[in-house]
């Protein structure tokens, strides 16, 4: 069974981050993108590099690769829920897309890039668990200019059974759902038949981590947990808090009873709050 959440940063990058398996990266950003985009070939600019982490030189997971066509890719995972999402991932993409000009020099030398997010929580509105973003004309609907493309893909949203998926990108948020479901002699048929699955599954079954790798996968863990945490806690007090902002204005118009049957407040926390007026 894999022991290892692929859903979790570190491990994320060191799958599909590292040059040794690039082509499970190139399998995973084809599946994001249209039939006229598909790449052949990546080369990653960031690859895995466990010293990187060590001293301090890499604090940020996400993976930057450019295409033999000269397209730049941004791809990232996140498991804790951020609010400003939407900023984060225009701030993270603007990154990589204005650092070619360092390199390049000259506006006109600037590729498409695109941004690939992947959220293990509900961010974009509506169902649809992969949306794509792009820049165009409100009013006639043109495309102003192809530079830019973003992709959310909402890993909770993704209900298919496994007998249903179609598509290589069903068969990758399947995989990231469900890894610690799989090991190499366990892997369902609808699975199976994608060689780049496959391997993903081989690689997450049998990938080691060093005592440093451990520690490093283990704090990655644990920081998303206490994220979602609070979270959690900062919601449930703010219905708390909401709760007793209207039993304050019920006070002058209905008795305590009823308000303690209305909003499920104790007698006593209704009475701490008229004394309070």
């Amino acid at each position: 069974m894999c022991k290892i959440n692929p859903k979790v940063d570190f491990a994320f990058k060191k799958l599909f981050g590292s040059e040794e398996n690039k082509e499970l990266l190139i399998s995973f950003i084809n599946s994001v993108l249209s039939e006229q985009e598909q790449i052949k070939d990546i080369t990653i600019k960031n690859p895995y590099n466990i010293s990187n982490y060590i001293h301090g030189k890499m604090s940020i997971l996400d993976i930057k690769a450019v295409d033999e066509k000269g397209k730049w890719y941004d791809i990232e995972i996140q498991v804790a829920p951020q609010i400003f999402y939407d900023k984060r991932s225009l701030y993270y993409w603007a990154k990589v897309y204005s650092d070619q000009l360092q390199e390049k020099g000259r506006y006109g030398a600037l590729n498409k890039t695109i941004g690939i997010n992947v959220l293990d929580f509900n961010y974009i509105e509506g169902e649809d668990y992969h949306n794509k973003y792009k820049l165009y004309n409100s009013k006639t609907g043109k495309e102003f200019s192809d530079i830019l493309e973003l992709h959310f893909i909402e890993l909770k949203k993704f209900d298919k059974d496994i007998r249903d998926i179609k598509t290589t990108l069903d068969r990758w948020i399947t995989f990231l759902n469900n890894a610690y479901k799989y090991s190499r002699n366990r892997i369902p048929k609808e699975l199976e038949e994608d060689k780049n699955i496959k391997r993903a599954v081989e690689v997450l079954d049998i990938m080691c981590l060093d005592e440093d790798e451990r520690e490093l996968y283990e704090n990655d863990l644990k920081d998303s947990i206490d994220k979602q945490e609070q979270l959690y806690t900062a919601r449930e007090e703010g219905i708390e808090e909401g709760i007793k902002n209207v039993a304050k204005s019920l006070l002058d118009v209905l008795d305590i009873d009823t308000i303690v049957s209305k909003t499920g407040l104790s007698k006593e926390e209704v009475l701490k709050l008229k004394d309070e007026q």
